[in-house]
């Protein structure tokens, strides 16, 4: 069963950055996908730029390379490549100086049709960027500017950024996309909470223990050492992507799910209610680590100081935390966090832990009785499972055993599960911002992040070392067991 594919507008998208990793890997695949599923109208083109000088033909030869490389082969489609690659065009320009900005505005031309602006570049060239579309009358009211994270590395320099930004472009035509936002389990969270009269009465203080959230890698820095060394997986993952997890678990009902204010609003009340962590709470409510040689894959993998290249580095490649909503709905309910990098799965995961049974009526041959849970998988294999407690089949008496009610939405519902790019890519075109964040919620989350950096600096909070392929520094256990839970194992 598919659901009805809905053409957009024709448009214009630009991405700067056009020959970079995120491009090659995500943008241009993710584009490929949408006209395949007959999603674009016409004329629609796609201009890539960046310093390198290339020709339209050497920027299309990059582009059917990275179809090969980044689209399973029984996608790849050769009529729709070609026809694809024709839509591809090419124009160098450097942001810096300004140079080829002209060629720019002269190879969009007088067009009517919508202009997306993708920034995949380095949010230091952001405001450039910007601040050049203007000087050269490159921007339309019916144009949009797209910006990667990271927004900043602390709250004054996500100001500036915004600002930036902001001076050339009005908020309703900024999106600033986070990947997390696009996931279909992500979507479908929203779905679970509020199309079901079974769970928004329980999705409470009163029922649910308490909350986890596991963003794991097994990947190491790959060509990320630049940029992870000056941040760390407190601002790489907590600030933006775990934080709107949060938010989506935690927000009241918004009034209507398809106006993108009302569900920003309601992200908006979450950050400005998580309890602050200052500098006495930071060494008993946060865990650093820092991974170690080890294995991974089934094969040894080099330590974080190693793959950095340097005898010594502070900065941390694990976090876990527990997080505190000051409301009605979570009072007394902990947001147990972690997430972190050469750990022993690649997983992304919500756990909804549910309290336990008042009073067991079956007795101690029964088993034990083991509390309700809601697993939502983001990747890999995306799914939704509640475990409950039923009985074993057979005679002999009550025993209790708790299995899932599985929803595997490949199994579900079969074909391929389009990629998140693909469906904040036509939300961009659509003008949609729903599962995009607004600059009052980048700040609200970095005010709340922020106090956690200034404590660990003040603290000297000590990154703590753990070994490649396992779940992290022990103080993440000690973390959630001295609050008499453990963390979910996941499989």
């Amino acid at each position: 069963m598919t659901s009805q594919i809905i053409p957009v507008d024709p448009f214009d998208l630009i991405i700067f950055g056009g020959t970079g990793d995120l491009s090659e890997r995500k943008l241009l695949p993710a584009l490929y996908h949408r006209q395949r599923d007959h999603q674009f109208s016409e004329p629609t083109r796609i201009i890539g730029t960046s310093r390198s000088k290339l020709t339209d033909k050497e920027f299309q030869e990059f582009a059917r390379k990275a179809l090969t490389e980044h689209v399973a082969k029984e996608y790849l489609d050769k009529a729709e490549v070609d026809k694809f690659i024709k839509r591809l065009s090419y124009v160098a320009a450097d942001a810096t100086s300004g140079a080829g900005f002209d060629d720019l505005k002269k190879a969009i031309g007088k067009s009517d049709a919508i202009r997306a602006f993708y920034l995949a570049v380095t949010p230091a060239l952001f405001g450039s960027i910007a601040s050049q579309l203007k000087k050269h009358d490159v921007i339309t009211e019916n144009s949009r500017i797209v910006v990667e994270k990271p927004i900043g590395r602390d709250l004054a320099s996500a100001k500036q950024l915004n600002d930036q930004i902001g001076s050339v472009f009005g908020e309703h035509q900024i999106f600033r996309i986070d990947h997390y936002l696009g996931k279909e389990t992500v979507q479908n969270l929203m779905a679970v909470r509020f199309a079901n009269a079974l769970f928004e009465p329980v999705w409470n203080s009163a029922h649910i223990d308490h909350v986890q959230i596991t963003v794991a890698e097994t990947v190491g820095l790959e060509d990320r050492v630049t940029y992870y060394d000056t941040a760390g997986a407190l601002r790489d993952m907590v600030q933006n992507h775990i934080l709107q997890l949060v938010c989506l678990v935690a927000m009241e009902p918004p009034s209507s799910a398809v106006e993108a204010n009302a569900v920003r609003d309601e992200k908006l009340k979450v950050l400005r209610s998580l309890k602050r962590i200052n500098g006495q709470e930071a060494p008993k409510k946060t865990v650093r680590g820092q991974y170690r040689a080890g294995a991974s894959a089934g094969g040894p993998v080099k330590g974080y100081l190693e793959e950095l290249g340097k005898p010594d580095s502070t900065t941390e490649t694990f976090v876990a935390l527990k997080a505190e909503i000051d409301n009605w709905r979570w009072a007394g309910v902990p947001f147990y966090i972690r997430t972190g990098k050469r750990l022993t799965t690649r997983v992304s995961e919500i756990v909804i832990n549910f309290k336990p049974v008042p009073y067991n009526i079956f007795g101690e041959s029964a088993g034990n009785m083991i509390p309700n849970q809601l697993v939502i998988r983001l990747q890999p294999d995306e799914s939704v499972k509640i475990f409950i407690m039923i009985k074993d089949p057979g005679p002999g008496g009550m025993r209790l055993r708790q299995l899932p009610l599985d929803m595997i939405f490949s199994d579900t519902f079969g074909g391929r599960s389009p990629d998140a790019y693909e469906r904040l890519l036509m939300d961009v075109i659509r003008g949609n911002q729903t599962l995009f964040m607004r600059r009052d919620e980048v700040e609200a989350a970095w005010m709340w992040v922020g106090p956690i950096l200034d404590a660990w600096a003040e603290t000297r909070q000590e990154a703590q070392g753990y070994t490649a392929g396992t779940w992290g520094p022990s103080g993440s256990i000690a973390l959630i067991e001295r609050d008499g839970r453990t963390w979910h194992e996941s499989a």
